[in-house]
C-alpha cells in the first residue's frame, strides 16, 4: 500500500474538505452598494444581512467602514477595485502590495473578515468605456496576484474580472462569442482565471434588455414561461437568463474554457424610476430567479450545473448613484434605504420571508411640504434646486411618485432636499413656499421620507471643512513655491 508522508495526507484532506465545503456553501448573495444620502450604520446593516441568513456580500469598494463591521460575521466578502485605479495598479507592484496590505491582509486576521474574492475592476470592458480600461486589466492582475502570494493569501483569495453580459453576443446562444475585439484580452484573463482557479463573473440583466428595446418579449425576461420561447437546436430557452448564460458558456467553450465555474456578480431588477420597475415585478423576477438557481436544474447546455453564486443586485437602494443609465438606477434594492424590506421574498436561507433592519434610528417624523396659502407659481426654480441636489427620480414618468399631481410633486422635491439637510428649519423656507407638517403626506406607493439621524461618518455628502483645509494647504504649497 502506498505511504504518503503525514503532512501531505493532512494537506490533501484538507482540500477535499475546502472543496466540499464549497460546493455546500454556494448560495443567493447580495451587492452591498454605498451610494446613498440616507446610508444605514455599516453594522446595522451587517446585521441585517446575518438576520436574513445571507452568506456572501459583494462590495464595490474596500469600503474600511463596511470591512470593520464584517469582521467576525462569518460573511463572504468580494471586496472591489474601482476601475479607476486599475492604471495604478498594472504600473507598480508597490501599489499593489500596499493595496493587498491596507485591503485585504489587514482583515483577514483571527475573528476578522472571509474575503474570498477581490473584484478587479468593474465591468471594465463595457462597450461605452470605448476600450479606456482593456490594456490595465491584465497587467493589474499579475500584479495583484504577484501581492496576494507575496501574503500567503493567494490560495484562498480569488481575483476576479465582473463583465457586462455585452462583452459577449449572438443571435442565438449556441454561437455565443465574444466581440472580436476583446477575444485577446478575454482569452488572457480567462486563462489566468483558470490557472489559479478563479471563476468568469458577469453581470446578466434582462430588465435592461426589455428597458432597451420595446419589441423584446416582456414574459421573456421572467421565469414563469413564455409563448416567445427561442429554440436553438435540440435546445428550447423559456427566458432570458438561460439564454445569456449558455451564450457567454458557448463562447468560453470557443477558447476552450466550457467547463469554466460561472458567477453572476450582478442580477435584479428595480423597484421604480421607469416603465415595468415596479414592486410586483421585481418580486416576481427575484424570487423566479431564486427559485430557478436553487432547483439546481441548469440550464440547456449546462444542465443540473447552476452558477456557482448569484449576487443579487442589490441590498438597499442608493439615491446618489448616477442617473445616466435611467432613473430607476437608484431603486434595485430589495430594501429601501432605510434597511425595510419592500416587498416578500424569500432568499431559500431558512427564513420564510426578508426581515426589516433593527434599531434604524431616524430623524424626527416631521416632512417639509408645500405651503398651501401661498401662490406656488413661481416654484420652478425652487423645484430645480431642490431636486439637483436630492433624489427626485420617483417623480418622473414611471415613478411611484408620478401621479400624485403638480402640488403633491412640489411637495416631494422640497422634502427630499429637507431631510438631505437633516431638518434644518432654514432649508423648508424655499422663500416662504414652504412648511414643516406633522401629519405624513406620503400617498399611496408615493412614500415621502423621514431621514436617518446618524449620517455624520457616512454621508455620500462630502466633509466641506476636510475640503477647505485641503485647500489651504495646497494654496499654502503654491505661494510657498513662487
Amino acid at each position: 500500500m502506498l505511504s504518503l508522508p503525514r503532512f501531505r495526507v493532512a494537506a490533501l484532506i484538507s482540500l477535499i474538505l475546502i472543496n466540499s465545503s464549497l460546493k455546500a456553501e454556494s448560495a443567493i448573495g447580495v451587492n452591498w452598494g454605498t451610494l446613498s444620502f440616507h446610508r444605514l450604520k455599516p453594522t446595522t446593516v451587517v446585521d441585517l444581512l446575518k438576520e436574513n441568513k445571507v452568506q456572501k456580500v459583494k462590495l464595490f469598494d474596500a469600503d474600511p467602514g463596511a470591512l470593520k463591521a464584517l469582521m467576525g460575521s462569518g460573511i463572504q466578502v468580494m471586496v472591489g477595485i474601482s476601475n479607476d485605479m486599475l492604471a495604478t495598479l498594472s504600473s507598480s507592484t508597490m501599489a499593489s502590495d500596499l493595496w493587498v496590505r491596507q485591503n485585504v491582509s489587514t482583515y483577514m486576521v483571527k475573528g476578522g473578515v472571509d474575503i474570498r474574492y477581490v473584484a478587479v475592476g468593474n465591468e471594465p470592458f463595457l462597450s461605452s468605456y470605448a476600450g479606456q480600461y482593456e490594456s490595465y486589466v491584465m497587467p493589474a492582475l499579475l500584479n495583484l496576484q504577484q501581492s496576494l502570494a507575496k501574503a500567503n493569501l493567494a490560495g484562498y483569495v480569488k481575483l476576479v474580472v465582473p463583465c457586462n453580459a455585452d462583452a459577449y453576443e449572438s443571435t442565438l446562444p449556441s454561437q455565443g462569442a465574444f466581440r472580436p475585439e476583446l477575444t485577446q484580452i478575454i482569452t488572457q484573463i480567462v486563462s489566468f482565471l483558470n490557472s489559479n482557479g478563479s471563476p468568469f463573473v458577469v453581470n446578466i440583466y434582462p430588465f435592461l434588455s426589455l428597458y432597451a428595446n420595446a419589441d423584446f418579449p416582456q414574459e421573456y425576461a421572467f421565469f414563469e414561461g413564455t409563448t416567445h420561447a427561442i429554440t436553438d437546436g435540440p435546445n428550447v430557452y423559456y427566458n432570458a437568463f438561460d439564454g445569456n448564460f449558455d451564450t457567454l458558456v458557448a463562447a468560453l467553450s470557443k477558447l476552450g474554457y466550457g467547463q469554466m465555474p460561472i458567477v453572476i456578480g450582478e442580477i435584479g431588477w428595480p423597484t421604480d424610476g421607469a416603465i415595468g420597475a415596479n414592486l410586483t415585478a421585481a418580486r416576481v423576477f427575484n424570487q423566479g430567479l431564486i427559485n430557478h438557481v436553487l432547483s439546481n436544474k441548469g440550464t440547456p447546455l449546462r444542465p443540473g450545473v447552476p452558477p456557482v453564486d448569484i449576487y443579487l443586485f442589490s441590498l438597499l437602494d442608493e439615491g446618489a448613484k448616477s442617473v445616466l443609465p435611467g432613473n430607476f438606477e437608484r431603486h434595485w434594492g430589495i430594501f429601501s434605504f432605510d434597511g425595510q424590506a419592500k416587498y416578500a421574498l424569500n432568499l431559500g436561507s431558512g427564513n420564510r420571508f426578508l426581515k426589516n433592519a433593527r434599531n434604524v434610528q431616524y430623524l424626527p417624523s416631521r416632512w417639509c411640504v408645500a405651503n398651501p396659502s401661498t401662490d406656488l407659481s413661481e416654484v420652478t426654480n425652487h423645484m430645480k434646486l431642490a431636486c439637483s441636489v436630492a433624489d427626485c427620480t420617483t417623480l418622473n414618468y414611471g415613478g411611484s411618485c408620478n401621479a400624485i399631481g403638480a402640488k403633491g410633486n412640489i411637495s416631494y422635491a422640497f422634502n427630499s432636499y429637507y431631510q438631505l439637510q437633516m431638518q434644518n428649519s432654514q432649508s423648508c423656507d424655499f422663500d416662504g413656499l414652504g412648511m414643516v407638517t406633522f401629519l405624513d403626506p406620503s400617498v399611496g406607493d408615493c412614500r415621502f421620507v423621514v431621514g436617518l439621524t446618524d449620517v455624520s461618518s457616512s454621508s455620500y455628502r462630502p466633509n466641506c471643512r476636510w475640503l477647505i483645509l485641503w485647500f489651504l494647504i495646497l494654496w499654502g504649497f503654491w505661494v510657498f513655491a513662487t
